[in-house]
């Protein structure tokens, strides 16, 4: 284990934070951060979002150059749905009485951990595949040590997202949950048109 933090390279650590942070500011995966957390507990789509970023850094770390050959189109596609499926679920919002309820930090949202975690995850796990910053990182993995660029890349990508979620949580502080909803409902939904576009 010593070995391991010997070889480890701060410089390296921190080109990739810097390179991915600014990658992933613009991108998709953190406006349905932000949309999710305005519908779900956002500590829970923190952890699965996360969780989801994990994987792919250990992938583009792992495999490198050779994530240009996924089937790009297929993966988009998949994306498209599962945003549009989301700007649907917000788009319907819920009952007014949710909105009045006794807790009112969680009203209007989905409380329990799991179905939580499982939709974050699986919203960004479909939609960061061939995406930029998993390019980026598989690219650096090759010039860098992998755990330095690894350790670089999943802090840049897990902040993007609690900035995004904390973004979330502000906007629904100062604004009713159905609007705030109906936000992130249009957010979803150009995101699903967003990802057909990238096919073509």
């Amino acid at each position: 284990m010593g070995r391991m933090f010997v070889h480890f390279d701060l410089a390296a650590a921190a080109t990739t934070f810097g390179l991915i942070f600014l990658a992933e500011l613009p991108d998709k995966t953190m406006f349905a951060s932000l949309a999710m957390g305005t519908r779900m507990r956002p500590p829970f789509v923190w952890v699965g979002a996360t969780a989801a970023f994990a994987v792919h850094v250990g992938i583009a770390v792992a495999a490198g150059s050779v994530l240009g050959l996924l089937p790009d189109t297929a993966v988009k596609l998949v994306s498209a749905a599962l945003f549009a499926f989301g700007a649907i679920v917000l788009l319907r919002g819920g009952d007014p009485e949710e909105e009045d309820g006794a807790d009112g930090a969680g009203s209007g949202r989905t409380q329990a951990f799991w179905p939580v975690f499982g939709t974050a995850f699986m919203a960004v796990f479909i939609g960061e595949w061939g995406d930029l910053t998993q390019i980026t990182t598989a690219n650096l993995a090759a010039r860098y040590d992998p755990v330095s660029t690894a350790v670089g890349a999943l802090l840049a990508l897990s902040s993007v997202s609690a900035l995004a979620l904390l973004v979330g949580r502000f906007l629904a502080k100062r604004a009713p949950l159905h609007v705030v909803q109906r936000i992130g409902g249009v957010c979803m939904a150009g995101l699903a048109v967003w990802s057909v576009v990238e096919v073509f």
